[in-house]
């Protein structure tokens, strides 16, 4: 997954109301504001409300979800069928602020604002990214998101990400 498509997909779900936050891999990224690695996939989070408009303009984008076995109703794949995948987690606050559907995103989680290709994005907050990327056994790319995350914003290395 590019920086060019990962932008046009964002500023096609912008421009026509639909709003996501970019996670995972793309999401350190952009709070980075330079691309470190290539990333095999995009990782959105989607509040359930839109979720509906989000999976239309998706296929209209030529993205349709994979069928594995895995898939749940908050967090699924879509490929478009030329390699390319999104890894959708879909969420749903009350209005009091508490998660009551999906993929337990804490409340305040998803105000970060990072840029990709020059193009500023909403994600993950810093802090959050980085307690998320800290929470389990970490594989190499994970220990370099890590110290990345954590030389731009002053977080403490924990001893498993060392």
């Amino acid at each position: 997954m590019d920086a060019e498509t990962v932008c046009g997909i964002y500023d096609h779900l912008a421009e026509r109301g639909v709003r996501i936050w970019i996670d995972g891999g793309w999401c350190v990224d952009a709070l980075l504001g330079k691309q470190t690695r290539e990333h095999p996939d995009l990782d959105v989070a989607v509040d359930h409300k839109d979720e509906v408009e989000f999976a239309a303009l998706m296929q209209g984008l030529g993205y349709t979800k994979r069928r594995d076995g895995d898939d749940t109703a908050w967090n699924y794949v879509l490929t478009d069928g030329r390699g390319r995948s999104v890894d959708v987690h879909v969420f749903e606050y009350d209005e009091s602020g508490k998660n009551v559907y999906g993929i337990a995103y804490p409340y305040g989680s998803l105000t970060g604002q990072g840029t990709i290709d020059g193009r500023f994005v909403d994600c993950v907050a810093p802090e959050w990214m980085f307690t998320f990327k800290t929470a389990y056994t970490p594989q190499d790319k994970d220990r370099e998101d890590v110290h990345a995350l954590g030389e731009k914003f002053g977080f403490a290395i924990p001893p498993s990400h060392r």
